[in-house]
């Protein structure tokens, strides 16, 4: 019996909040499941990180990959960019022969195939963080103020105040 342990992630408190994100992504490893998964199959556990791929200690990831390496098991996640957007971290885990990755949106890819899927996310990391300077240099160019809810009264100052 194949047996799986889902890992899900968003980069945000916000992302986690709304649940979208995550609903997306349970959405996609169901339909593999249903579609492309080896018969029989278990999956053994699930775990959701809020926090982002830049940062390599992930708590919910670690007792995810345990997890796999104890049971023999794939890591299904819904799309790479989910388990991060840097080569250097994907790599040492699709090295590691102890570690059987599936994406659940590509599911006949290879290993060479998620080396080049991830140097892909890991340019358009790049270019999403390009788009975001320039539009707020742009923002900054037109008199916008960046940084921190403008219109809206600061709540931990104003707590502070009534309690002085």
């Amino acid at each position: 019996m194949q047996k799986y342990v889902a890992y899900y992630r968003v980069s945000s408190e916000d992302q986690g909040r709304s649940g979208l994100g995550l609903e997306a992504q349970r959405r996609d490893i169901s339909v593999f499941l249903d579609s492309f998964a080896d018969l029989p199959f278990e999956v053994i556990g699930e775990f959701t990180e809020i926090q982002s791929g830049k940062d390599a200690d992930r708590p919910q990831l670690t007792l995810a990959l345990d997890m796999v390496r104890s049971e023999n098991a794939e890591l299904l996640i819904a799309k790479l960019d989910r388990l991060s957007r840097k080569v250097s971290f994907i790599a040492p885990l699709m090295d590691d022969k102890r570690i059987k990755l599936r994406v659940a949106s590509m599911p006949q890819a290879d290993k060479f195939q998620l080396h080049l899927y991830a140097a892909l996310a890991e340019q358009e990391r790049d270019f999403i963080s390009a788009r975001t300077k320039a539009a707020l240099a742009a923002a900054k160019d037109r008199g916008v103020k960046l940084g921190g809810l403008r219109d809206k009264p600061n709540r931990r100052n104003e707590a502070a105040k009534a309690q002085a």
